[in-house]
Order: structure tokens, then C-alpha cells, then sequence
């Protein structure tokens, strides 16, 4: 299977790198252990796409490295993503990449979204900015969203989201349930059932009964 890696980070060496690492890193390891799939990663630097993608703005057509990179997202069967954060949303560079990308590359693929920033107090930009765009680009975006500020780095917590999500995003991606497997099936709900010392009728026998005869 083929694991894509978005990361807008700007310098070198870049903490958003590092959280895309070992997001995928650690979904690799998942995928391999839950269903013995081996994952291959591929990285995208948007850092080496800046003017190829401001390009594609004025011309309409992608050069050859970006052509690359979008035929590699929407040929990936998941996709982990990573920005900075500024001015309290993801970095233009981020949002560019994703409005040159064709409008239904996305739709149905597994999304891991995560954001790097120097203050805990950005979290909330993985809510109200990367959710709501994936969604609105038709992705399956996991629940488990991870963010990393600077003094999250070799501290507790951190961890255990990455290896939640990234946990996530495997379960999506070999089409295994994230519920456990022994969970026991919930009963069938018969056809009819007593609530308060009334019968329940089924709305579907209700409209059946309402139907013309002959």
C-alpha cells in the first residue's frame, strides 16, 4: 500500500517534518502488525513546490514536480498531513497545494490531519481549519487529530496521540474495523416492543398500513 506525507514546513530542520515522520513511522508499524501490509511512504516537501504551485496559479499547469506530487496524492491509499500554524490556520502554502489539487482526488481517501505551533492555545486550528477543509474535499479524515506545540516534544501525551492516530489511519487503510473484534453483535430489535405499556409499531409497517389496497 502507498502512504503519502504532506509537510508544509518551511525550515531546516522542521518540527512539522518531525511530527510527519513519525506519524508515519508509526502508522508503517500499524498497518504491518494489524494486517501484515507493507506500507510504502512517500514524502511530499511543499517547501520544493513554492514556485511550481504560485506557477500553476498564473498558468493553469503544474510543472513537473508538482505534477508528481498531486498524481502521488491521488494515487495514495492514505495520506498523512502536516502544517504550521499561522495566524491561527494553516500556512498558505498548505492551503495552496490543496486548491491546485484536482476537486475529487480526495474523496474517500483516509486523512490523518496534524499541525505543528509554538503555543498549546492553536490546537483548536485542527477543528476549525484542517477538519472542515478535508471534509469539504470529501477525504475520510481519522477522529484522532494530533497536534504538536513546542513544549510537547519530549513530553508525555504526544506519544500516545500519534500512535492513536496513526493507529487510526491504519485501521482505514486495510479496511479493518477500529472496534474491537470480539465485540459481541448487538441484538436485532424485534418487530414490535413494548414502551410504556404501549406497542411500538415499526414506522415502516405504519406507512405499509397506510397503503391502498389492490
Amino acid at each position: 500500500m502507498k502512504l503519502v506525507v504532506v509537510s508544509a514546513g518551511l525550515s531546516v530542520p522542521s518540527s512539522t517534518r518531525l511530527l510527519a515522520d513519525r506519524l508515519a513511522a508509526e502508522t508503517k508499524a500499524k498497518a504491518k502488525a494489524r494486517a501484515d501490509v507493507e506500507v510504502e511512504v512517500e514524502v511530499v516537501e511543499l517547501r520544493d513546490l513554492a514556485v511550481e504551485i504560485a506557477h500553476n496559479f498564473t498558468n493553469g499547469f503544474p510543472g513537473r514536480k508538482l505534477a508528481a506530487a498531486l498524481d502521488a496524492v491521488a494515487g495514495a491509499d492514505g495520506l498523512i498531513v502536516v502544517t504550521p500554524v499561522f495566524s491561527a490556520s494553516y500556512s498558505g502554502l498548505f492551503k495552496s497545494f490543496f486548491d491546485v489539487l484536482d476537486q475529487d482526488a480526495l474523496t474517500g481517501k483516509p486523512v490523518l490531519i496534524a499541525a505543528t505551533g509554538g503555543s498549546a492555545r492553536h490546537s483548536l486550528v485542527l477543528e476549525h481549519a484542517l477538519r472542515p477543509l478535508f471534509a469539504y474535499l470529501r477525504a475520510v479524515v481519522v477522529p484522532t487529530a494530533v497536534y504538536a506545540a513546542s513544549e510537547d516534544w519530549g513530553a508525555e501525551g504526544l506519544p500516545e496521540r500519534v500512535e492513536r492516530a496513526a493507529g487510526e489511519l491504519a485501521a482505514l487503510m486495510t479496511g479493518l474495523s477500529a472496534a474491537r473484534p470480539d465485540a459481541p453483535a448487538a441484538p436485532a430489535a424485534p418487530a414490535k416492543a413494548e414502551a410504556g405499556g404501549f406497542e411500538v409499531i415499526p414506522f415502516a409497517e405504519q406507512l405499509a398500513a397506510l397503503r391502498p389496497a389492490g
